[in-house]
């Protein structure tokens, strides 16, 4: 066995014996149902606490630079379809009516948006003005953001890089208290924070976050078209949302299939 397969290996067994089996949230009517392993030693709690820090950063240096928009038209959109959002939440976790949700508009010309652990919101005015996004086209945006969040997606990346920073120092890192393990934390936040989302995770998103706007009365055909707008942006450049949320045809397909099943939410949204 390689060196490249001895590590990966025994992360993997690291990572196993220091996880617990989860369910973040419930499958609701779309049907994700994954179990999932999140590392014992690395909470919810911490998890939320360490992104909410680099959020309010990256908030001030938007602010310093006079790019933080908490006024116009589009800021005022942005957090309606949050709270519309925000408020179906806890029929897929409970527990998310007590985070504590924001969202911000920053002005950038960038396409991107994101939703971090605990529910910090993310919109870059790029997305919405180039991509010249209907409310129910940023609710389906917003959507699958939420649902990685819901999901602890960043959390469960966060997991598996303990597994494999851990074998790289050995064993004796799952104990150390000191130095070595505090240099292990801040790679195993930055590695899982950064990291693009899996093919699997991002069908989740997709999944919960087709179901959360739907329950939020926003139509659900809208996911179509908009990853019909994302594919045409990425035609040159990719976006930097692209980066990191991959499409494909089989995303739309798996789309399309779903929305029979919430098209029926949507429609008792909107009486």
């Amino acid at each position: 066995m390689n060196k490249t397969l001895m590590v990966s290996a025994l992360g993997a067994a690291l990572l196993l014996a220091g996880c617990q089996s989860v369910n973040t949230t419930s499958g609701g009517a779309v049907g994700v149902e994954r179990k999932q392993y999140m590392f014992s030693m690395l909470s919810t709690a911490e998890v939320n606490q360490m992104y909410a820090q680099s959020y309010q950063k990256t908030l001030g240096e938007a602010s310093s630079q006079g790019a933080l928009d908490k006024t116009s038209s589009d800021a005022k959109r942005l957090q309606v379809i949050a709270d519309r959002l925000i408020a179906q939440a806890p029929v897929f976790r409970p527990d998310s009516a007590q985070w504590n949700w924001e969202v911000n508009l920053i002005k950038s010309d960038e396409l991107n948006a994101n939703c971090g652990p605990g529910g910090k919101i993310m919109f870059y005015s790029g997305l919405i003005d180039q991509l010249k996004l209907t409310d129910a086209e940023i609710a389906a945006i917003m959507g699958h953001e939420i649902a990685h969040a819901l999901r602890e997606h960043g959390r469960e990346a966060m997991s598996k890089a303990y597994g494999i920073e851990m074998a790289k120092q050995g064993a004796g890192a799952i104990f150390g208290l000191g130095q070595d393990s505090l240099a292990l934390a801040d790679t195993v936040a930055n590695y899982g924070m950064t990291l693009p989302n899996s093919r699997g995770n991002e069908n989740e998103a997709d999944l919960i976050g087709l179901e959360l706007a739907a329950r939020a009365g926003y139509d659900p055909n809208a996911a179509i078209t908009l990853w019909n707008k994302m594919a045409k942006a990425s035609e040159g450049a990719p976006p930097e949302f692209m980066s990191t949320h991959p499409s494909s045809s089989s995303r739309i397909a798996s789309l399309q299939a779903a929305i029979p099943k919430v098209m029926p939410l949507y429609q008792q949204a909107k009486k």
